[in-house]
């Protein structure tokens, strides 16, 4: 069972309107978010990879969670401190061991604003400006280059079908 596509997209909205700059609100994030989800999780129908690591309704793998932590909120006071907002736990920066890492990641299975934030900032560190937010061809495309990567096992049709299924129909 997915969460329910007005329910996940007003997460997803009032998540991203409710954070300050350096990232701003828009229409193309909120449906590149709301296509990842239907893309990695089905909607949040798994929260954990079946035989992988990846976590929570974006599918994120706790080393990808690192990298984002490591190489670009660490040197980012402004996102950090988003980051930070919507955690659970202290900032992992303090501590800098895979424990404080490890259990940060772990919360993108249950918090799905600290899920939300980590997706969004994952995009944000991309130069590419965001397709249109009606462009989902465009905007799976986006996905299929920038989160799952061209090595990746998605295709971009998969994502195009799994948008409509879990957040059009």
């Amino acid at each position: 069972m997915s969460i329910h596509k007005k329910q996940l997209r007003d997460l997803i909205r009032t998540v991203l309107l409710g954070i300050d700059p350096p990232i701003k609100y828009s229409n193309s994030a909120e449906n590149l978010l709301l296509l990842t989800a239907a893309q990695e999780s089905h909607a949040g129908t798994y929260i954990k990879q079946i035989g992988g690591p990846a976590l929570g309704i974006f599918q994120m793998e706790p080393d990808t969670h690192y990298d984002i932590w490591m190489n670009y909120i660490q040197y980012n006071p402004g996102l950090r401190t988003i980051a930070n907002k919507f955690s659970a736990f202290d900032d992992p920066l303090y501590h800098e061991n895979d424990f404080a890492f490890r259990r940060n990641a772990q919360q993108l299975v249950w918090n799905l604003n600290y899920a939300v934030i980590l997706a969004r900032i994952h995009y944000y560190r991309v130069p590419e400006p965001l397709p249109e937010y009606d462009d989902v061809l465009g905007l799976a495309e986006y996905w299929k280059q920038h989160y799952n990567t061209p090595l990746g096992r998605g295709t971009v049709k998969e994502a195009v079908e799994n948008y409509e299924r879990f957040i059009l129909e």
